[in-house]
């Protein structure tokens, strides 16, 4: 082991110019070499384009921007939940007005703070307190120093409440996939920071979810502050799609996308409920398949190609946050359907004792049933699982059956890709 560790340590001091390195040589002057990519960075997820390229939501954006226009004149904004199917352009409709209200604003002598919060990866009270306070800390106005771990989030709460009547007199917060938080506390201690005395800032919310049964969800406290406006994003449709990429065509050198492209990239992304999230992947995994292939054009093929890793990566994406328990009911529930493919769904108990086979396998900890079956109900919130009540057979009584939503292959590469779960595959 200490002779291979030492060979891969020197592999890089195996070339006095690393420019010489043959498995990262771009080559430069090779006349066969051929650029896919002009400015790939406009197919990356979380790029927020300029208006012109903003296609299919202008009513969405304007209705956004009626609630946060009061900031412009120093007014409080309203707070606002968008609702949709991923890649419907909430969030991206959200960072896009967001910023032009804050432009708008700082025009017009108003100091204001913008705040993004991705709850998948922050959802934990404490995880959003810090992210929002780090972020709005402007050491400059404040002279504070915030600590990234070590104090709980009343401590974050409190040094956010100075923060903003230090330094701003609006703030806009983004959460974005909210319906991960673990706990709505956090939209109490926003919605009515100003209104219990907290704070002077004036401070607005724009709370975004994929699920349209999550306000339901809150308790009747949230809902009171709140106060919001609700508004629903629909899919787009494939002329729309199709829009959507003709605008980001320049991310391609010219003349390198064959003519049956976008149009098959928007056709199978309409199928897909009208993602153009998908879309946009679906096109940039294309292109990196032309480029990896070495080809002078990408085609048809390529799409057709780059549309399973794509749903690859959405689904990796899905479960980004989610515990490694999860994955191992994912992966046994996956298993379970690839056996038993003309099933409609597994019971809890059935899901149950495949995942406890599958985890004592590799000497991993066993979670109750009843764990089990909690996971399995926060994976059908989420999208990953469908669970349907079944009325049983005589003396049975019902009970929950379960189901993938994604095609097992997806779900099992998807998981796999986990380091963690290497010893399964």
């Amino acid at each position: 082991m200490a002779d291979e560790s030492s060979r891969l340590s020197d592999f890089g001091d195996r070339f006095e110019d690393p420019s010489e390195d043959p498995l990262f040589n771009l080559d430069e002057d090779d006349p066969d070499r051929v650029d896919i990519f002009a400015r790939k960075e406009l197919l990356k997820v979380g790029h927020v384009p300029e208006s012109a390229r903003i296609v299919g939501r202008d009513n969405e954006i304007e209705a956004v921007a009626a609630e946060l226009r009061p900031i412009v004149r120093g007014d409080p904004p309203n707070n606002v939940i968008i609702y949709g199917k991923t890649g419907t352009g909430k969030s991206l409709v959200a960072r896009h007005v967001t910023e032009r209200a804050r432009r708008a604003a700082e025009s017009n002598g108003k100091l204001v703070g913008t705040v993004y919060v991705d709850c998948a990866q922050h959802n934990t009270q404490t995880r959003v307190a810090r992210m929002i306070t780090r972020s709005l800390n402007d050491t400059a106005r404040t002279d504070f120093e915030i600590p990234r771990a070590g104090i709980g989030s009343g401590e974050y709460y409190d040094y956010l409440w100075e923060i903003l009547d230090q330094a701003y007199e609006s703030v806009i917060i983004i959460l974005d996939e909210v319906d991960r938080l673990d706990d709505d506390d956090i939209l109490m201690q926003l919605s009515r920071a100003r209104e219990s005395g907290k704070a002077d800032c004036h401070l607005g919310v724009i709370a975004v979810s994929n699920k349209i049964e999550y306000r339901n969800r809150l308790n009747e406290r949230v809902k009171s502050s709140l106060r919001e406006e609700e508004f629903v994003f629909q899919p787009y449709d494939a002329n729309q799609l199709r829009g959507i990429m003709e605008h980001r065509r320049d991310a391609f050198q010219e003349d390198v996308l064959s003519d049956d492209v976008i149009p098959l990239t928007a056709a199978v992304a309409a199928q897909e409920h009208g993602d153009a999230r998908k879309a946009i992947e679906i096109l940039r995994h294309a292109g990196e398949l032309a480029e990896r292939d070495g080809a002078e054009w990408v085609t048809e093929d390529h799409v057709r190609d780059a549309q399973e890793w794509a749903e690859v990566d959405r689904f990796e994406e899905l479960l980004r946050g989610s515990t490694t328990q999860v994955k191992y009911i994912l992966y046994s529930l996956a298993l379970l359907t690839e056996e038993n493919p003309d099933a409609d769904g597994f019971s809890t108990s059935r899901i149950y004792r495949h995942y406890s086979e599958t985890v004592s396998t590799i000497d991993a900890t066993t979670l109750s049933e009843h764990r089990v079956y909690e996971l399995l109900k926060e994976q059908a919130f989420l999208g990953v699982v469908e669970s349907t009540r079944t009325g049983g057979g005589r003396g049975q009584g019902s009970y929950l059956e379960h189901r993938l939503v994604q095609d097992t292959d997806i779900v099992l590469k998807s998981v796999l890709r986990d380091s963690r779960l290497k010893e399964l595959a």
